[in-house]
């Protein structure tokens, strides 16, 4: 998956905008799927995805769903 583009993001958390994007782990034997990493480092719940943090990957659904559909025609 190429590098995703930073988006805006009004967190409500940290009560301030942060920039958010799509990442996939690395590694063999790490977690599959995708997760929103977020640039608020000072955060709890950063690179968590889990409640109260409101990030999800559904929000880029439109670009996961790209991103399968180019990997699907290059394994044809």
């Amino acid at each position: 998956m190429s590098r995703s583009r930073a988006r805006e993001f009004w967190c409500e958390v940290v009560s301030e905008t942060v920039h958010i994007r799509l990442r996939r782990p690395g590694g063999f034997g790490g977690p599959q799927g995708y997760f929103v990493q977020c640039d608020q480092a000072d955060c709890q719940y950063v690179e968590e995805n889990k409640p109260p943090c409101p990030l999800n990957a559904a929000m880029f659904a439109d670009e996961i769903r790209a991103a399968d559909e180019a990997r699907a025609r290059r394994s044809e």
